[in-house]
């Protein structure tokens, strides 16, 4: 089974005398290995092909000084997202007198007003009152861009929405409250970056490779009542491990001796690794029924109610998507970001590789 590729790391992070310093690698140790996703970057996010290359090395760059500096900023960490027009990270923080420690490791600063864990307690709030939300309430999820929670309401039922809000006690002024055009709905039809069957009718995507098979939406093994597995060539293709949905919306196969996990998208991409990207940075996913698609990463933590039940702790993206991508692999550069779950014509959403690999206790193939 083929999963992803991309491209090896940009930058390295090192911590000197209470400073963070980005030390990037030269231009010339990139290996591009990967032949569609300049190509798709260039379609979906209006790039150049220089362009691409050099966005990729900054986001990689950006990214591992957001994972330093939000780790020594402790409860003073705002939140994160990658800047596109100056190709470095912005980062948040409650505290001004981290703004200098801030700037000296490269980044962009903003001082904020509310905390990411602030944020992620309001939607642990929400969380809660899952079971008596209204209908009309789409979801919710921390969005860094504009250090808030948003709220999200189908248009027309704002009324719905300030119900709730009061009804859940949260600081209103943490709460951005959103119209969405539609419910989300699962992208379960069931294919995927290779494409898969379930009980010889149903279809989805695979994620990634483990190193005993591979990764996909939990929904697919969930509402299909965990059929018998086969391969795109209609061989027998192994079982479930376990599967997820809702409250999450992840999976595990172990592939039979026939099948041999490759640390690949089906497109050539390389897996390096695993990664949680900043807001802003690109993404792209391989889905059997739409391909490879690309687009930027967009809020996180984000609870999605759908009508068979909602998922939390998801992250939003722009990526195109449509029925029967479920559980095809998000990656950003090398690096494994989630698994597609489902969304609108808007937006759509994974469901990350770092709880996914955890709650499966599998280990990510890589090359």
């Amino acid at each position: 089974m083929k999963i992803a590729r991309l491209f090896g790391a940009a930058a390295a992070v090192v911590m000197t005398t209470g400073a963070l310093v980005a030390v990037a690698v030269p231009a010339s140790g990139q290996d591009l290995l990967n032949p569609d996703i300049v190509p798709a970057m260039q379609r979906d996010l209006g790039l150049t092909h220089d362009q691409v290359l050099t966005r990729l090395k900054s986001e990689d760059v950006a990214n591992k000084v957001t994972e330093a500096v939000s780790a020594t900023l402790g409860d003073a960490f705002g939140g994160a997202t990658y800047n596109a027009a100056t190709g470095k990270a912005h980062i948040q923080t409650t505290d001004a007198a981290a703004v200098g420690r801030i700037r000296a490791s490269g980044a962009e600063a903003e001082v904020v007003k509310f905390s990411a864990r602030q944020l992620d307690s309001t939607v642990d709030k929400f969380k809660s009152l899952d079971s008596s939300a209204p209908y009309a309430i789409t979801g919710w999820g921390v969005d860094s861009a504009t250090n808030r929670v948003t709220l999200s309401v189908l248009q027309g039922q704002r009324a719905a929405a300030d119900a709730f809000l009061t009804r859940s006690g949260v600081d209103k002024s943490s709460v951005t409250i959103l119209d969405a055009a539609a419910k989300p709905a699962l992208h379960a039809n069931i294919r995927g970056g290779d494409a898969y069957y379930i009980g010889g009718s149903s279809r989805c995507s695979v994620g990634f490779s483990t190193t005993t098979g591979f990764l996909t939406a939990g929904h697919c093994g969930a509402l299909t009542g965990g059929g018998a597995l086969t391969g795109s060539n209609g061989a027998a293709l192994g079982s479930w491990i376990t599967y997820r949905f809702p409250g999450s919306d992840y999976a595990a196969v172990r592939t039979t001796s026939s099948w041999t996990p490759v640390a690949q998208m089906n497109n050539g991409t390389a897996v390096r690794g695993s990664s949680n990207a900043a807001t802003g940075t690109s993404v792209c996913k391989a889905g059997s029924t739409t391909g490879w698609t690309c687009g930027t990463i967009g809020a996180k933590n984000q609870s999605v109610r759908y009508s068979e039940g909602t998922v939390n702790g998801m992250t939003a993206t722009n990526v195109r998507s449509a029925a029967g991508d479920s559980g095809g692999g998000f990656i950003s550069g090398n690096s494994a970001q989630g698994l597609l779950s489902g969304g609108n014509t808007a937006t759509t959403y994974f469901f990350p590789i770092a709880g996914a690999l955890s709650g499966t206790g599998t280990t990510l193939k890589t090359s």
